[in-house]
């Protein structure tokens, strides 16, 4: 697998790397086979890593001064937060509004200015179960769009926070047909995304790096993470939940797997724009003692792409680049 040319080290210097508890097996606000925050915190730093997203609302401590005094404590930063959001549920609207805004209120009180929305799942994730038609009606894919844009207005002008929606398997936005429907029926002042490299590629074999280069101006925030081919192929072949899928160890390290970081970070560097990059690769659920060597290795890995920047990136509206 191809290596980054050594240049890349000065040239990647728009990219800041972070993690997420996801990469810790944590999935949920509460789980008893999940690490307590306090550890994946400890880890976090030990592995060298500054930034952080917060991961799932309630696993962090969601008053802002105990959150500021455990980061403080070991020297970590909060590069955004995260939350799960059905904009294709207009009867909904209301009751995702209000865990959305604790969310960015959270996300603002740290400091940070990005709300990665990830769709709703229509499969269950710890059983695989289909919970809801995995394709939308033309009624609506006609206000996914709108809602993003209302959603991203919302946040941007109450919270100083933006919007960059995560496409995720066995979600509505997954494929990359999907991320370019949403790009092309929301505006950039508003709706943005958050590329996932291993989503992407989980997707029916999306190209990152096509992804890029076509709608660079609208990647807001990255969250990099590979897949092993042959466990798609499985999933492909006996119709795997994303859950069963990780179980079964569809995320991998780098340098295994789809896509080839150092391909990505190289694209990424080309873009006149400043990004967090979060490292996050799914192993819910694994043995306490998994997550931090491959926290360490990755770091390292990528590192040797070029994509060692800790410096926390300016904020540019799309109109800027």
């Amino acid at each position: 697998m191809a290596t980054a040319p050594t240049s890349l080290r000065t040239t990647a210097g728009n990219l800041c790397l972070g993690s997420a508890p996801d990469s810790w097996g944590v999935w949920f606000p509460e789980d008893d086979r999940q690490v307590p925050y306090t550890r994946f915190l400890d880890e976090l730093a030990e592995a060298g890593y500054e930034w952080l997203e917060l991961g799932p609302y309630g696993y962090l401590p969601t008053d802002p001064r105990q959150l500021r005094e455990e980061l403080d404590a070991r020297g970590l930063k909060v590069s955004g937060g995260t939350a799960f959001g059905a904009l294709h549920r207009p009867e909904a609207w209301d009751e995702m509004l209000v865990h959305v805004c604790r969310v960015a209120e959270l996300t603002a009180a740290a400091g940070a200015h990005h709300l990665v929305l990830i769709p709703p799942m229509y499969r269950d994730e710890k059983t695989g179960a289909f919970t809801e038609s995995p394709v939308l009606t033309a009624e609506q894919w006609a206000g996914f769009g709108k809602a993003a844009d209302r959603l991203g207005k919302l946040l941007l002008d109450d919270y100083d926070v933006r919007l960059v929606v995560h496409p995720h398997a066995d979600s509505h936005i997954q494929t990359q047909p999907e991320i370019e429907r949403l790009l092309n029926e929301s505006d950039s002042r508003w709706t943005n995304l958050c590329l996932d490299t291993g989503h992407v590629a989980y997707g029916g074999g999306g190209d990152n790096v096509d992804l890029i280069r076509r709608f660079g101006e609208r990647v807001g925030y990255v969250h990099i993470k590979q897949m092993d081919p042959d466990v798609l192929a499985r999933v492909a072949a006996e119709d795997l939940s994303f859950g069963e899928a990780v179980e079964r160890g569809v995320c991998v390290s780098p340098p295994a797997g789809v896509p080839n970081p150092a391909d990505v970070v190289c694209e990424l560097s080309l873009l006149d724009a400043e990004l967090f990059v979060i490292v996050e690769q799914d192993l819910y659920p694994c043995a306490p003692e998994v997550p931090l060597p491959i926290a360490v290795g990755t770091r390292e890995h990528l590192a040797g792409c070029g994509l060692t920047g800790t410096r926390r990136p300016a904020l540019k509206t799309p109109g800027d680049r």
